[in-house]
């Protein structure tokens, strides 16, 4: 018996983290007749369990875009829960890892569950996460591009300016509203907080990017990358990203960062203790942002 079959049956929530690259998929969200990230686990999980499994993920990446350290939660019956490992005389969750890693064999290493495990049933993948932090790689010169990096590092044409980059970063920090960063999207608001924005070259001369914030709206991590670049590349005088800040709408301006340089490298949770609280204060939080706009 199934939640579909039995609606009231009793529910467990589990928790998945995965990585995957990108580049195989258009994006996270199923859409009908794409190859996406959610239409192969969900496909994975109904070939397991005989139906339908909704996801919710911590973060929906766009066409291209990687994820190193990606979370989703999911519920299922009691019932469907411990028969995962019965077959194998092993805990569930490594069982449902083992099974995942099977039925996912067609996509070729393209996704990875890694872990699963049964988590507090106020846990929300989306709401109760503190933060997402991204990466981004970027090679401006011949010498600097590594052909096994090139799935997760954008190769940029022409050289850039590390330290203008930089202090653009470090400029566009803070809970502030991000319109100009942000592609609209209905009752959605653009106001952020974004914990951390560095830019530095590493040992390689590659230029990492990492930005941490408590969320990222539709496009902002690429939007700000692209203002950066147009800055290490001459085209916008230093500044740039705080003059944009001050009109927050989007417009013809906007540059997006190629999508193949950009990995979601972690989400960070609450304790177990917290997370309910956490989820709450979130949606009150968007709901009032979205009231005021």
């Amino acid at each position: 018996m199934n939640l579909r079959e039995d609606p009231q049956a009793p529910t467990m929530r589990v928790r998945l983290d995965l990585a995957y690259d990108g580049s195989a998929f258009h994006g996270w969200a199923m859409q009908p007749g794409l190859r996406t990230v959610e239409g192969a686990l969900r496909l994975g999980l109904a070939t397991l369990l005989r139906r339908e499994v909704p996801l919710i993920v911590a973060g929906r990446t766009d066409a291209g875009v990687h994820a190193r350290g990606q979370v989703v939660h999911l519920d299922l019956t009691e019932a469907e829960y411990a028969q995962l490992g019965r077959d194998h005389w092993i805990a569930p969750e490594e069982a449902l890892v083992r099974r995942l890693t099977g039925v996912l064999h067609g996509e070729r290493g393209a996704v990875v569950v890694f872990a699963a495990a049964v988590v507090p049933q106020d846990f929300d993948a989306r709401f109760s996460a503190l933060s997402r932090t991204y990466r981004y790689r970027i090679a401006d010169a011949p010498a600097r591009r590594d052909p096994l990096r090139r799935v997760d590092t954008a190769w940029h044409r022409v050289p850039l300016d590390a330290e203008l980059m930089r202090l653009e970063a470090t400029s566009a920090a803070g809970l502030l509203d991000y319109g100009s960063f942000c592609r609209p999207r209905e009752r959605s608001t653009t106001i952020r907080e974004l914990h951390d924005f560095s830019i530095r070259r590493d040992v390689d001369g590659v230029i990492i990017a990492e930005l941490t914030a408590d969320a990222f709206c539709h496009h902002m991590v690429r939007a700000l990358m692209g203002a950066c670049l147009d800055v290490g590349e001459g085209r916008r005088a230093p500044g740039w990203l705080m003059r944009r800040l001050q009109e927050p709408i989007w417009d013809q301006r906007v540059r997006l960062a190629p999508p193949g340089g950009l990995v979601l490298e972690s989400v960070a949770y609450p304790s177990h203790e917290q997370l309910g609280r956490r989820a709450a204060q979130t949606r009150a939080r968007r709901e009032r942002a979205e009231q005021d706009d």
